[in-house]
């Protein structure tokens, strides 16, 4: 099963994780972004994220598909990213694999992750303390 979404909601990690709870899979691996209160030197207080939603979807759905296809012992995989404003210590991002074994959970978020962060078009603006506030570029963006 795959479990994608793209809210303003606060993110249910639980929920998240008993999406793709398995009996069949000995490991449930979990990847959790969350906002820091710095960057580059600067107090950062919140982050506004902004997506083009249908895009940013199916792009998961593609990344999906191509982690099946070099994985497919995986179970359940499911994406959850925050839109709207993540203030320090929320969580922005939640990511988390279902297999038999452990190696290839941890194999496969780290391989989402780094998709996520190069082909989903999801953009991050941060918001200082000291005032003002950046879009922020993503170097491993492939656009």
């Amino acid at each position: 099963m795959n479990n994608l979404k793209i809210t303003e909601d606060i993110l249910d990690i639980t929920a998240i994780i008993n999406s793709v709870s398995s009996k069949e899979c000995g490991a449930i691996s979990i990847f959790i972004g969350t906002t820091r209160d710095n960057c580059l030197g600067k107090k950062v207080k919140k982050l506004y994220y902004e997506a083009y939603e249908s895009m940013a979807l199916n792009q998961m759905k593609s990344i999906i598909g191509t982690t099946k296809e070099k994985w497919p012992e995986i179970a359940n995989i499911a994406i959850h990213h925050r839109c709207g404003e993540v203030k320090v210590g929320e969580v922005g991002l939640v990511i988390a694999v279902s297999s038999p074994h452990s190696k290839e959970s941890h194999d496969v978020v780290a391989f989402i992750l780094n998709k996520i962060k190069t082909i989903v078009p999801i953009f991050k603006k941060e918001f200082y303390e000291e005032g003002g506030n950046q879009w922020k570029s993503n170097d491993n963006c492939s656009w």
